[in-house]
């Protein structure tokens, strides 16, 4: 069964890498016809620690890369002393094909001591209000946050279920670099205004945003 508004293949096609042989790229041009260049912005682990210590609602989306790097130790850790200490709301959101088989990310998380009442399916995150998320973390995730799928009719993943992070307040994507994901398709969402990039080895950054928090709230 479909949970969301598109077609059952989008899904599948994700999980067995259908979407391997994607059009060439295009290039991004303007009402007149002129090429744009696309820029991101980079941000450090001072700087999101403390987005982080002053939202009141954070959302964290973990992917596959957050699984292969090891990082939901430090993410439980993090998310310990964001709701305990400091009294922010934290959620996790999880897109049915995170990771590499379904369930994956949520028994990470569960191993790692994330409360089972703050992990949420995609479709519940996307209608829980994105657009008051102060703060969305998204931890190796790509594909899965893909705006194109919403945004660009003519995109190979268009039309496929994604969380919709762009809508949040300021996005933070943790990443080693600016390379597409899975299904080979670049993401806009590295390039839009509320965006940042922390780039890096996932567990690296998690381990150290959680040291910079614990911090702030000794």
């Amino acid at each position: 069964m479909c949970l969301y508004p598109c077609p059952l293949h989008s899904l599948t096609n994700v999980i067995f890498g259908g979407y391997g042989t994607a059009s060439p790229k295009k290039a991004k041009k303007n009402e007149d016809g002129k090429e744009i260049t696309l820029t991101h912005h980079e941000t450090n682990v001072d700087e999101v620690a403390s987005l982080l210590v002053n939202a009141k609602r954070i959302l964290i989306v973990p992917g596959y890369g957050a699984a292969v790097a090891g990082a939901q130790n430090a993410l439980a850790a993090m998310t310990e002393t964001l709701r305990e200490k400091l009294g922010v709301s934290v959620k996790y959101g999880i897109h049915p094909v995170a990771g590499r088989m379904p369930g994956q990310l949520n028994v990470l998380l569960a191993d790692a001591g994330v409360p089972y009442d703050v992990v949420e399916e995609a479709d519940e995150v996307n209608e829980d209000g994105m657009e008051d998320v102060d703060v969305v973390l998204v931890v190796g995730a790509n594909d899965t946050v893909n705006s194109a799928a919403e945004e660009d009719p003519d995109s190979p993943i268009a039309g496929m279920p994604v969380i919709r992070v762009w809508r949040s307040k300021k996005v933070i994507v943790l990443k080693r670099s600016l390379g597409s994901g899975y299904a080979a398709v670049d993401n806009p969402i590295f390039f839009k205004d509320n965006t940042s990039m922390l780039l890096g080895d996932a567990k690296a950054s998690c381990e150290a945003l959680r040291s910079a928090v614990d911090a702030s709230a000794e």
